[in-house]
Parts: structure tokens; C-alpha cells; sequence
């Protein structure tokens, strides 16, 4: 399987997923599984940027692997949102709907980590993007699985409300870890070195 055909399989998994999730999401009033869905889109966003930016100088990607780390934010501010509004309502949400749904991302965000994984090096900072979200994800996912336990022995808001919480944490961090490569791609650019050579006064 090449890189392209890779990224291609993800982000048709993930916007499957994002379809799946979010409908969950809104029938048992769910923040993490909410911030969740908003995440599978934004890695569905992702991995097609990715795809169609193969071939790229080292330049151009890099500026593309930016614009990915401030997409990154979007499901932590998403997150914020919903959780503001959760608290004025603090019902627990469907247990049982919100770890079987956790089971299944954290099965749709392994198989797409290992997809990525062989190729986690390669592209600087997109692919890095790709794999961090989907291994990020796993993480996440794990957790909304725990929220669900805790929410069925508990009936409490308070287990969802904390793992969206984290998982808005969590995508910051990545963000954060993508601009850094971005920016170590762009300083290491030797074609971005060529041109202002060029550009200097002889």
C-alpha cells in the first residue's frame, strides 16, 4: 500500500466514523463523544490535505502542516463549547451507548494508526499530523470507554464532562507537536535556502 492510498483508507474511516459518532453524540447528549466526532472529521480533513499535498517541496508542506496544527485546535474549542453548555444541564448521558460507541473509535482509530504507523517518518510534518491524531485518538478513546463504567456505576455528568475535557487537552497538545515540526521542516528546507540566495544582493 502506498503513502497516498494510505491516507486515502483513513480518512475514508474516519468520516465514516465522524457520521456514526456525532449521531450518537446528539441522541444521548454526550460531550466526549461529541468532541470525539468532531475529532474523526478533522482527521478525516487532514489525511485528504495529506494526500493531496504528496509531491509538495518541503516548503509547501511545511506551510500545509501549520495550517494542520491550527486545525488540530478546532475539536479542543469545539469541546470547550459543548462542555459550557453541558453544564448548565449536567444529565449523564447513555452509558451503555457511550462505551460500546468508545469501543468502537478506539477500534476504527487503531487500525488507522496502524496504517500510518510505517509511514509516521515520512512527509515531515503531515504524516506525523496523521499518525499523532489517530494514536491520540486511541488514547481518547479508552477513556470514553471509562467514562461509560464510571457514568453506569455513578450516574453522573461528571465522567463525560472530564474526558471531553481531556480530549480537548489532548488535541492542543498535538497541535503544539505538529507547529514544532512544521517549523523544524521549513528551517531545514534546503530549496527555502536556495531562494534566498538568490534573492541576495550580489
Amino acid at each position: 500500500m502506498t503513502l497516498r492510498q494510505a491516507v486515502r483508507w483513513v480518512a475514508a474511516l474516519n468520516l465514516a466514523y465522524f457520521a456514526v459518532e456525532f449521531g450518537v453524540a446528539q441522541t444521548i447528549g454526550s460531550v466526549s463523544l461529541f468532541a470525539d466526532s468532531v475529532d474523526f472529521l478533522e482527521d478525516a480533513s487532514v489525511n485528504t490535505l495529506i494526500a493531496l499535498a504528496l509531491g509538495w517541496s518541503a516548503s509547501r508542506r511545511a506551510r500545509l502542516g501549520m495550517a494542520l496544527a491550527l486545525l488540530l485546535l478546532v475539536p479542543g474549542i469545539a469541546t470547550v463549547w459543548a462542555a459550557w453548555q453541558k453544564f448548565s444541564v449536567p444529565l449523564p448521558p447513555d452509558p451503555t451507548l457511550l462505551s460500546l460507541t468508545g469501543l468502537g473509535a478506539l477500534a476504527v482509530n487503531l487500525g488507522c494508526a496502524w496504517i500510518l504507523a510505517r509511514y509516521r517518518h515520512d512527509v515531515g510534518s503531515l504524516t506525523k499530523a496523521a499518525f499523532l491524531s489517530a494514536r491520540n485518538d486511541a488514547f481518547a478513546n479508552v477513556a470514553i470507554v471509562a467514562a461509560g463504567l464510571v457514568t453506569a456505576a455513578t450516574m453522573s455528568a461528571w465522567p463525560d464532562l472530564i474526558v471531553g475535557i481531556g480530549i480537548a487537552a489532548i488535541n492542543i497538545d498535538a497541535a503544539r507537536e505538529v507547529w514544532q515540526a512544521a517549523r523544524e521542516e521549513r528551517r531545514l528546507d534546503p530549496d527555502r535556502d536556495a531562494v534566498r540566495a538568490d534573492r541576495s544582493p550580489h
